[in-house]
């Protein structure tokens, strides 16, 4: 049951104004002793000439809005305050989730639209590192949010698989590349290489005129330079899907910089027709003044395409083939003046998808005072990263005799360990704003007590071990399937239901704002309430089985609450530990 819209519907007819505005009057009050929805009564004051408070108090007094599920309604100030009768509330939020299970909080608002969400593009023939892992959580998480909310999405890398940077590496590969390295160690080798031609172009300057050359020389199809070029590419992808693999990330396309190559001709003929392209010292550009934007290079001065030219050839593309609902790139923060430019360039072209284009910009991910910088050799690769959390979970599970079962075996303490670790590092880049830097602590990502994927995975699997020991004592599921949920009304039940009834408002916010970590701080939040109302609560024990059973349908909820907002984050739990 939808309290909030039933008790819209009520005050409109009380105060004849329009639903609608009420609604988004309506408000959710801070403290729980103010009620569980409040209407201020501003609005009216002017029209009925009275004091908000005497409206408050006029409409708290109204017959017309009781209800057997209100247990009380009360004037505070110009505020008007519900209390929703808790058995009513329970029943009703419990008996929703554990009908509709992973469903609970599904939508139909995207109504079958398609969403574009472009995440990861790692650089081919440069090593994954942590900061292509943080687009690549959002991207993830984002996708399965627009999911739930019935949209269609489409998952795009869009590898950077095209530029300078491959005049370089096809230079550097002919002077000092080893063949069996590259075989053996494809990302490793062609950083060595990359790192070399920078230090040797130090000294060297014809070695960037060199690069140039086999950059222009792969735009035009030479078959030497593409051949080398789809070698990097190829060996470079089979690296990166064993990272995929191990995060749980796929995706439905691999269209990168190289594929839009071919569609260069059409952008530059769209802002000729449209007049918009300017020669500016021998580059042709797109002057962007009305837009308080430099100017956004199309083609350099030597002929050569850049980042932009391509991503407008992307987007292009994108509506032709997808017709997109949103075109969502999710890409540092460092990048926002060159989607602006982009997106400015569709716009005074005439593109009305231009408004649908949406930068999702992230921080950067810090340790101590390292910078990353693949020119310098000096980067935190994750699959390092991911190995290192593994290692140090399995550590923790190993020594905690809380944590583990008195039964687990080697296998399964790898198992487990396998994807807290994993899951640890991926709700690290979630759990705050995304626009927030990242510094990473082993302390704070690894606290089986603190906000962290090993808390929430731990709660699920401490709840999960009460539903199997209270099967153990043949209570069956049925019984519980039964259970008087409006029995539940303690405030420490009330406060994992409450925070439960909010899952779908929070996907919803979730979507509308790009920000996964409202999910995040909903998923801790339920998972710390429950862990209070376990702490100080008997479930299993007790003469009251009526109670027992309904406190048992909660533990089942919680499971489902915690896995259901856990998915949508992509992180993994375990049913035990």
């Amino acid at each position: 049951m939808d309290y909030r819209t039933e008790i819209t519907r009520k005050l409109s007819r009380v105060s004849e104004l329009d639903e609608s505005l009420v609604y988004s009057l309506i408000e959710v009050p801070p403290q729980k002793e103010m009620g569980d929805y409040a209407f201020p009564c501003y609005t009216l004051s002017k029209s009925l000439r009275k004091s908000p408070n005497a409206i408050a108090a006029e409409i708290a007094g109204d017959d017309r809005l009781k209800e057997p599920w209100i247990d009380t309604i009360a004037a505070n100030g110009p505020y008007v305050n519900f209390f929703i009768d808790r058995g009513h509330f329970s029943h009703a939020v419990l008996s929703d989730i554990l009908y509709k299970g992973s469903h609970f909080g599904d939508s139909d608002e995207g109504g079958g639209r398609t969403v574009i969400v472009e995440y990861s593009s790692p650089n081919i023939a440069k090593p994954f590192h942590v900061g292509h892992a943080f687009t690549t959580a959002l991207g993830h998480s984002l996708s399965r949010i627009y999911e739930k909310l019935g949209y269609h999405v489409v998952r795009m890398n869009h590898l950077g698989d095209y530029g300078t940077q491959f005049g370089k590496l096809i230079t550097a590969f002919r002077l000092w590349g080893d063949e069996s390295a590259l075989l053996a160690s494809p990302i490793n080798e062609l950083l060595r290489i990359y790192v070399r031609f920078h230090e040797e172009e130090k000294s060297d300057p014809a070695l960037s005129d060199l690069a140039r050359e086999n950059f222009r020389r792969l735009e035009e199809g030479a078959k030497e330079e593409k051949m080398l070029w789809e070698k990097f590419r190829e060996l470079s992808l089979k690296e990166f899907s064993a990272v995929y693999e191990k995060l749980g990330v796929s995706f439905d396309n691999y269209n990168g910089e190289s594929f839009y190559g071919d569609r260069i001709p059409e952008v530059l003929n769209m802002l000729n027709q449209k007049n918009l392209l300017t020669e500016s010292d021998g580059a042709r550009v797109v002057m962007l003044d009305e837009y308080n934007l430099p100017p956004c290079i199309i083609v350099k001065s030597d002929g050569t395409t850049i980042y932009a030219s391509r991503d407008i050839a992307a987007a292009m593309y994108r509506y032709e083939t997808y017709h997109f609902h949103k075109n969502i790139y999710v890409v540092g923060l460092p990048q926002s003046l060159h989607f602006r430019q982009v997106f400015a360039v569709l716009d005074k072209a005439g593109r009305d998808y231009a408004k649908d284009c949406i930068h999702v910009g992230f921080g950067l991910v810090k340790f101590k005072n390292m910078k990353f910088s693949t020119r310098e050799g000096n980067i935190v690769v994750l699959d390092d990263l991911l190995n290192e959390s593994i290692a140090k979970t399995r550590e923790i599970i190993q020594s905690n005799a809380i944590i583990r079962d008195a039964d687990m075996d080697e296998q399964r303490i790898n198992e487990i360990a396998q994807k807290v670790g994993i899951s640890s590092v991926i709700y690290t880049y979630l759990r705050a704003g995304r626009e927030r830097d990242i510094v990473f602590s082993w302390e704070e990502m690894l606290d089986f007590e603190g906000d962290s994927a090993p808390y929430l995975i731990y709660t699920y699997a401490r709840t999960r071990s009460i539903l199997r020991k209270a099967v153990e004592r043949d209570i069956s599921p049925e019984r519980i399937a039964n259970a008087d949920l409006s029995l539940l009304v303690s405030d420490e039940e009330n406060a994992v239901i409450k925070l439960i009834s909010e899952i779908p408002d929070a996907v919803s916010k979730a979507a509308g704002a790009n920000e996964p970590f409202m999910v995040a701080r909903l998923v801790a939040q339920i998972a710390r309430a429950f862990n209070r109302f376990y702490n100080n609560n008997n479930i299993l024990s007790g003469t009251d089985l009526a109670r027992r059973d309904a406190r048992l349908a909660l533990c089942e909820a919680n499971c489902i609450a915690i896995k259901l907002c856990t998915e949508l984050l992509g992180i993994e739990v375990v049913e035990r530990m």
